[in-house]
């Protein structure tokens, strides 16, 4: 372990009044700074920590050589501690960067950030009453702080206390009307309270706002079983998920692009995309390249994220060269075979896809497209057996049962492919081609040659 000691002892035994304030010289005697082991890090980041490390002292020995009269070294003091203290948040090393945090917060009173992480420090070990002091603290110095009032009525809400939740998030979406967290927040609330028209209303503008903000489709289901709509609320009930949107929170993004790292570049990249943010995610999954060059799974997101962007050939190159690195990474090979049968390049493809299944047999994307590329390049008795594949693990599989059924119609194994398209019409009502397919299969003459339904 490495402790540093700061100067300031003063600072941490007694509350300062604003920023101006200058603790003493002396050795700090509450709560240092504390690293952990730093040889556990990519050495990209143990290069990061012990900059930081470096810039800690400076500012701890300029600090103590200080006069009463110069407010600017126990400033930078407090700068110094929590920026070590936002690299140990960024490494998920909570209670080390908690540490820093309250020596930045006792030097700087009127700084926001100090408290801010610390809330989320504390949030994150359950600590809900430190959690709500600190987010107090925040609001007592910026009161219209969306992210702050968001947290701290996430807080007030997991503390069961919906009455106090409620008018923090009304003061967050009246700043920010478009805030999801805060319009879920509301709508949680208000369940809470039972109060179900108001809750359902809040919960279904969030959901308007953002589709993808899945988790709010749980306790909408419950706004509506409580107005005793059961129909409505086990639509949502099946669609509810895990993705849960905060609120608009520019310092802990700011924490997320920190570190210098290649789990943490590629994070970031993973969360540009999932925002539909393709410049920024290829700009950080590039950035991951050049500490990790050989990384197969970087490679293949960064492909990902350049034909999302509309940069296929940039795309190609990188799932070729993910290929290259990892032959046993299915991704990459399974996204390859996509491109190469978008390039009518279908027996490459079919090499492809085939890799993907074999190297992983439960890949059902890879195995459905295995299938559909047989069944176009004339060999439905190849396709068959992965169509069935796909069923066995997914009976409700749309797009293989009705390819199952045209491999059938081509194989003139009529029968059953009029049983694949009849169980399709039962399963699928809202997929008219398996109808249109039944028709047409019926007036083929099984004694000639049939014309295939069209897909």
């Amino acid at each position: 372990m490495i402790v540093i000691c700061l100067a300031g002892a003063a600072a941490c035994s007694r509350p300062a009044t604003d920023q101006t304030t200058v603790p003493p010289s002396g050795p700090v005697i509450a709560r240092p700074c504390v690293l952990p082991d730093l040889t556990r890090m990519e050495p990209s980041v143990q290069q990061q920590m012990r900059a930081a490390q470096a810039r800690l002292e400076q500012a701890s020995s300029a600090a103590g050589q200080a006069g009463q009269a110069d407010s600017r070294p126990s400033i930078e003091l407090a700068d110094a501690s929590g920026s070590l203290g936002n690299l140990l948040l960024a490494a998920e090393y909570a209670d080390a960067a908690g540490d820093c945090y309250q020596h930045a917060m006792t030097l700087a009173p009127s700084d926001p950030r100090w408290p801010y992480y610390l809330g989320h420090v504390y949030k994150s070990r359950g600590e809900l009453d430190s959690a709500a002091r600190s987010f107090e603290r925040v609001l007592a110095l910026q009161p219209d702080d969306v992210p702050a009032l968001v947290w701290l009525g996430q807080v007030r809400l997991n503390q069961g206390r919906p009455q106090d939740a409620e008018p923090l998030f009304a003061r967050a979406a009246g700043r920010q009307p478009r805030t999801v967290a805060a319009l879920v927040g509301l709508g949680r609330a208000a369940l809470a309270k039972r109060e179900w028209a108001r809750a359902a209303d809040s919960l279904e503008q969030a959901l308007s706002v953002d589709p993808r903000a899945t988790m709010a489709h749980y306790p909408l289901a419950l706004a509506y079983r409580g107005m005793g709509n059961v129909e409505r609320a086990e639509v949502h009930l099946r669609q509810r998920g895990g993705v849960d949107v905060g609120p608009p929170d520019p310092l802990m993004q700011a924490l997320a692009g920190l570190l210098n790292s290649v789990v943490a570049y590629e994070n970031s990249g993973i969360r540009a995309l999932d925002g539909g943010d393709w410049t920024s995610a290829i700009a950080a999954f590039r950035k991951g390249l050049e500490l990790a060059p050989d990384n197969a799974v970087l490679h293949h997101r960064l492909g990902t994220a350049l034909s999302l962007s509309g940069d296929m050939p940039g795309a190609f190159a990188q799932f070729t060269e993910a290929v290259r690195l990892g032959p046993d990474y299915a991704p990459a090979q399974f996204s390859l075979g996509v491109l190469l049968a978008g390039g009518g390049r279908q027996s490459e493809a079919i090499e492809r896809f085939s890799a993907a299944v074999r190297i992983d047999p439960g890949y059902l994307e890879a195995r459905l497209q295995l299938a559909e590329l047989l069944q176009r390049s004339g060999r439905p008795d190849a396709a068959l057996p992965h169509y069935a594949k796909v069923l066995a693990s997914d009976p409700r599989a749309a797009a293989a049962r009705f390819g199952s059924a045209m491999a059938l119609i081509r194989l003139n194994r009529f029968a059953e492919a009029r049983q694949r398209l009849t169980e399709g019409i039962q399963l699928h009502p809202e997929r008219p081609e398996f109808a249109r397919a039944l028709e047409r299969l019926r007036t083929i003459d099984t004694a000639g040659s049939p014309q295939v339904p069209p897909r």
